[in-house]
């Protein structure tokens, strides 16, 4: 497993398209995609070694792979890791931290503003192996600190959160977690490393849902962990080689072309988010706007430091209703009446998309759950995509400017 012979102090615009193994005896100049399930070995002797993890060498795609280990490395070098670890989703990564990191007497903090899968697993599934989570406010870094036993052994948090775009503070929650000897876990999935580097502010570990920004068009599944070496190698790689969330080498090839081309995608979304964000404010129809980007969001100075002065591409907002029933019948009409967007719950696409994560998202969450986390009957979320900003603006238009308010 030799990786391509690179200079040190590359950029990561460079990094984005070198970092892989080095090309076959064919010289490929994009990297390969192999499809196989297992390799075939030189001899008995090196088998074993290989096997037994004595010597560097592929053997069975669920353990490592040719193109899974290119993406690997290549997103370890834009986030600033020594090593990540590819998963089936960005699920299976939150899965393979948990079983890796946890078990039953382990105490987990964690942002009650969470995706909903990813609520649930903490606080429902986990819970049946006796892990207990606690969930705090994603701002408030008293809570966080208070909330912390002699137990815990995991901080957790999505900054910017789904769909509200919350933002917390990772170097004071770093502090936090490593003052008890916990590790810090931060979901970059909203942001990519061509945002925001969670490690640099002192998070332990970065989670991705590569099926978002880092794929960039819809296509395929894929998820990831980057840190150390060290939990690759002893902790994260034995969970996969046991319980099977394997990245898939197609899906992996995937996404390492789609992290060639990250860094320009992100800045574009960026920016049609943010005119996206200011066109909101001004519609009478428009009870609140949440966009990171915005001098009113309340995390508006830290977003600046954290995301490297940049908003990121998700939008949220809320219409106006008397009652949760008519802001949720005014959401529907506002998402029905689009006729460009994409009514779907994914986001990271070139296509802009709308959902109501109300019922989609955090569909399986109770009403109190939703309450607690912010999530009304009238919001929206959109997820800016390289549409032209003027017919994004005009499809919302189509039922922001019907709605009787």
């Amino acid at each position: 497993m030799t990786d391509r012979s690179l200079p040190a102090g590359l950029h990561r615009d460079t990094l984005a398209v070198r970092t892989a193994l080095e090309p076959s005896q064919y010289g490929e100049n994009s990297e390969a995609l192999f499809l196989t399930s297992s390799f075939v070995q030189p001899d008995a002797e090196t088998s074993a070694r290989r096997f037994a993890g004595t010597e560097e060498g592929f053997t069975y795609t669920r353990t490592s792979n040719p193109t899974v280990t290119s993406f690997e490395r290549r997103l370890a070098a834009l986030e600033g890791t020594e090593a990540a670890i590819g998963a089936s989703s960005g699920m299976g990564a939150i899965l393979m931290m948990c079983m890796g990191l946890l078990k039953a007497g382990d105490h987990v903090v964690s942002s009650r503003s969470l995706f909903g899968s990813t609520f649930n697993l903490l606080g429902r599934e986990f819970a049946k192996f006796g892990v207990e989570t606690t969930f705090v406010s994603q701002s408030d870094v008293a809570e966080w600190r208070a909330a912390v036993r002699p137990n815990t052994k995991l901080l957790f948090a999505e900054t910017p959160t789904n769909p509200l775009t919350e933002v917390c503070d990772i170097r004071a929650l770093a502090d936090i977690a490593h003052g008890v000897g916990a590790l810090l876990a931060v979901d970059n999935c909203f942001c990519s490393p061509a945002l925001q580097r969670p490690t640099e502010f002192g998070a332990d570990l970065v989670l991705h849902s590569g099926t978002k920004y880092l794929d960039g068009q819809g296509r395929v599944l894929a998820g990831a962990i980057c840190t150390s070496a060290k939990l690759v190698n002893e902790v994260f790689g034995p969970v996969v080689r046991t319980a099977g969330m394997a990245l898939s080498p197609f899906n992996a090839w995937v996404v390492l072309k789609g992290l060639e081309t990250l860094s320009l995608r992100m800045k574009a979304h960026c920016d049609n988010a943010l005119a996206l964000a200011r066109w909101l404010e001004t519609q009478p129809a428009v009870k609140r706007v949440y966009y990171p980007g915005l001098a009113s969001h309340p995390q508006h100075a830290l977003v600046m430091q954290q995301q490297s002065g940049q908003g990121g591409a998700v939008v949220s907002f809320d219409v106006l209703g008397d009652t949760p029933e008519d802001a949720r019948a005014n959401a529907f009409h506002v998402i029905d009446s689009t006729r460009v967007l994409s009514i779907t719950a994914n986001l990271g696409d070139t296509k802009t998309t709308i959902t109501h994560p109300a019922t989609t998202s955090h569909g399986r969450l109770s009403e109190p759950q939703r309450q607690a986390a912010g999530i009304s009957q009238g919001l929206i979320r959109i997820a800016a995509g390289l549409d032209h900003i003027d017919d994004i603006q005009a499809d919302l238009l189509r039922g922001l400017g019907t709605l009787a308010i």
